[in-house]
C-alpha cells in the first residue's frame, strides 16, 4: 500500500510536512499546489488553480494554509475534491470549522482530518482524556517557552517595527501550583509573560512599547517584557521558531493526590506540527478506505490509524 499525497501552500508548514512524508514508508508525494509558479524544492510544482484535475491521482491533501482566511475561504471546496488534513488552531471557531468540512467531506465522500497539530491536536486529547480519569479534576494547560506566531505577527503590524519576536513563557510557580493541585485560581493571563523583542529606530521606542503594551486580545493584562535590540542582534539570537508546553491534570482517588501531566519542549514548531499532520493523513487514508466520510477531530481517531504497522504489529509490540 503506497498512500498517494500532496501539499497546498509551502510556507514553513508546507516544508516541513515535504520532507516528513518523503521519511514516510508507506507515502508518496504527487506534488505541490502553490500559487507560486517556482518554488526552492525538487518536488514537482503545480497551479493550485490546476488542482481539480489531479483529484483522482491523489489520496490526501494536507493543507498548509494559514487559519486567519486560507482555511476558512478554501477548505469546503478542497474536502469536496480531496481527502484532506489541516491544522486549523482558531480554538473559538474548531466546532464551526467541523461543522462546515463535514458537510464538504461528506458530499464529496472524502475524509477531513480537522485540527492537528499540537494545541489544538495532541494537547486536546490529553485534556480529555486525562479529565476523564478523575471524578473531579483540575487541569491547566501552560504554552512555551516558545516564539508565538500570531503575537509576533502583531508586533510586526507596528508602524516603525522592522523586525519583531514574541515569547510566551510560563511561570515556574503556576506550574508548581497546577502540579500540586492548587492551580483553580491560575489563568492563561497570570500564567505566562509575553516577552517582546524588537528591531525599530531609537526614536520610535517608546511609542512603540506603548502601543505593545495598550494592545488589546495580544498584550493587555498579561506581564509584559519589551526588549529594543540591534538588527545584527536579532539575526543572531532569535531566528528559530521552538514551542512547547504542559497540560496537566490533577485529581483525589481514594485520599490520595495524582497528577497526569503531559510536555512538549520543541525545537521547531512547524516541524513538529507537520510530523503529526503528516501521521494523522494515514489515518484519513484509512477511514476512507474503511468506507468512512466526512469530518473526524483528532478526538474521534484511534492512535492505531496513525501509525505505519499494523495493529497486530502494535499489539505484539506495545501493549
Amino acid at each position: 500500500m503506497t498512500i498517494r499525497t500532496a501539499i497546498v501552500g509551502y510556507g514553513n508548514l508546507g516544508r516541513g510536512v515535504e520532507t516528513n512524508i518523503k521519511r514516510q514508508p508507506d507515502m508518496e508525494l504527487v506534488g505541490i499546489f502553490s500559487r507560486r509558479s517556482e518554488l526552492d524544492t525538487d518536488t514537482p510544482v503545480f497551479p493550485v488553480a490546476d488542482i481539480d484535475s489531479y483529484a483522482d491521482q491523489i489520496d490526501v491533501l494536507y493543507l498548509c494554509l494559514g487559519s486567519a482566511t486560507d482555511i476558512p475561504e478554501q477548505a469546503t471546496a478542497l474536502a469536496a475534491k480531496f481527502s484532506t488534513v489541516d491544522t486549523y488552531d482558531n480554538h473559538k471557531k474548531v466546532p464551526a470549522h467541523y461543522e462546515a468540512m463535514d458537510e464538504a467531506a461528506f458530499q464529496g465522500d472524502n475524509v477531513a482530518v480537522i485540527s492537528t497539530g499540537w494545541d489544538p491536536g495532541l494537547f486536546s486529547i490529553n485534556r480529555t482524556l486525562a479529565s476523564s480519569i478523575f471524578p473531579q479534576s483540575q487541569q491547566n494547560s501552560f504554552w512555551g517557552k516558545g516564539v508565538s506566531q500570531g503575537h509576533s505577527d502583531a508586533l510586526r503590524r507596528i508602524d516603525g517595527v522592522r523586525k519583531a519576536v514574541q515569547y510566551t513563557i510560563p511561570r515556574e510557580d503556576a506550574i508548581e501550583s497546577a502540579r500540586e493541585g492548587r492551580g483553580a485560581k491560575v489563568t492563561s493571563h497570570n500564567a505566562h509573560l509575553r516577552q517582546c523583542w524588537v528591531v525599530a529606530d531609537e526614536a520610535d521606542q517608546e511609542r512603540i512599547e506603548n502601543e505593545i503594551r495598550t494592545m488589546p486580545d495580544y498584550f493587555v493584562g498579561y506581564e509584559v517584557e519589551v526588549h529594543f535590540i540591534a538588527e545584527d542582534e536579532f539575526v543572531r539570537d532569535h531566528g528559530g521558531v521552538p514551542h512547547g508546553g504542559h497540560v496537566i491534570t490533577s485529581g483525589e482517588l481514594g485520599g490520595t493526590h495524582n497528577t497526569i501531566e503531559f510536555t512538549l519542549a520543541l525545537e521547531s514548531n512547524p516541524d513538529f506540527t507537520a510530523a503529526v499532520q503528516v501521521a494523522y493523513g494515514r489515518a484519513a487514508y484509512r477511514l476512507k478506505e474503511a468506507g468512512q466520510a466526512g469530518a473526524f477531530s483528532v478526538l474521534e481517531i484511534p492512535p492505531y490509524l496513525l501509525a505505519p504497522e499494523s495493529l497486530e504489529e502494535l499489539l505484539a509490540r506495545d501493549i
